[in-house]
């Protein structure tokens, strides 16, 4: 038997435990997936997580199998999260608000599988960079 072939892969972002079938269908549709299949393997692996959102890799093989492969909530999303607020609308003229080292450092744990080091500190600089770039500064940094 050959091996499965790639036929299509896409990164979705969706809410946890939750997924929208409309999201899933205008990305798989046309791939001929089984999209209830796809969402209720996809609600079963996120309902820990329900209330966030869980991007995921979705990867259809030319039998039409799928794999998923789930990624770490988005740093935007653990950032304003983290404050209970959105980012600023106009950054570097109006402030969002703060995080302090802590949550700084918790965030960059978190988020550590999908960066592209294995070092806390440089994943806190990467995420100190997108929250600048929402226009929140950190407190102690």
């Amino acid at each position: 038997m050959p091996p499965k072939r790639r036929l299509h892969e896409a990164t979705i972002q969706l809410e946890a435990g939750n997924a929208a079938v409309a999201e899933l269908g205008k990305v798989l549709g046309p791939t001929g997936a089984n999209i209830v299949a796809v969402k209720r393997e996809y609600d079963e692996a996120t309902a820990a997580q329900r209330g966030q959102v869980v991007p995921v890799v979705v990867t259809v093989f030319d039998d039409r199998s799928v794999a998923l492969r789930y990624k770490t909530p988005p740093t935007s999303f653990l950032i304003r999260q983290a404050l209970g607020a959105k980012g600023s609308a106009r950054p570097g003229h109006i402030r969002a608000g703060s995080l302090t080292s802590t949550q700084l450092r918790s965030i960059a744990e978190r988020k550590l599988p999908d960066l592209n080091t294995t070092d806390v500190e440089t994943a806190m600089r990467i995420i100190a960079g997108t929250a600048r770039s929402m226009g929140v500064t950190i407190e102690g940094g």
